[in-house]
């Protein structure tokens, strides 16, 4: 099976080049796979796959963090509208806190590819390859390298942010609806003032330490 190098996979050329290569060598169709919050300490880790239809060139693609909200949430929308299949799968606070993120992370990636409704030839990830998908690659930058892989961080980030969103309703003292539980500074200060509520990671150093009183 053919196995692209990793210095074929660092260039910033056209964000379809490396589909249409693995489909012409009849490896597709190619799944891209991404997540959206492993850095958090507060609310899910959210991973997506995708496979984009053929042909396709959706307009502002790109990596999530390099796109405006207004911009990720068109082309949210508009993958939805065309033919790409679409799988989601997340992983709440305590599942992270028992099993360890990169465990959940990894997991996810399998799980999310598995539940397409086609089988793909090929999965790309961002940045290492997962072990247990088919022909799975990790591609340096992937989400700026490749489109289906920038395609499922579109997916996984608004589906993500939609969620804190909702969340910071329900806890309107921690501000998850701007930071979306990424540990900013008004984040840290929330946690040391009320600690940590259900949607926080317990695992994760800066919550544990909040949910410990201060000394006299």
């Amino acid at each position: 099976m053919l196995r692209p190098t990793p210095s074929r996979m660092r260039r910033d050329g056209d964000l379809y080049a490396l589909e249409a290569a693995l489909v012409r060598r009849g490896l597709g169709p190619v799944a891209g796979a991404d997540e959206a919050g492993r850095g958090a300490c507060a609310g899910p880790l959210v991973v997506a796959a995708v496979i984009l239809p053929p042909s396709a060139r959706l307009a502002e693609l790109n990596d999530s963090k390099l796109l405006t909200e207004a911009a990720r949430e068109r082309v949210f929308e508009r993958l939805h509208r065309s033919r790409a299949l679409i799988s989601v799968v997340s992983y709440g606070p305590r599942e992270i806190d028992r099993r360890g993120i990169a465990v959940c992370n990894l997991e996810g990636m399998r799980v999310a590819v598995a539940r397409l409704p086609e089988r793909p030839g090929y999965a790309l990830t961002d940045g290492f390859p997962v072990p247990g998908l088919p022909g799975s690659l990790g591609v340096v930058k992937g989400d700026r390298t490749a489109a289906c892989v920038a395609a499922a961080g579109v997916v996984a980030k608004v589906t993500r942010d939609r969620i804190m969103a909702e969340l910071g309703g329900r806890h309107p003292e921690y501000g998850f609806g701007v930071h979306k539980g990424y540990g900013t500074a008004a984040h840290e200060a929330a946690l040391r003032r009320w600690g940590p509520c259900e949607q926080h990671r317990l695992s994760y150093a800066n919550v544990a330490a909040s949910a410990v009183p201060a000394a006299a």
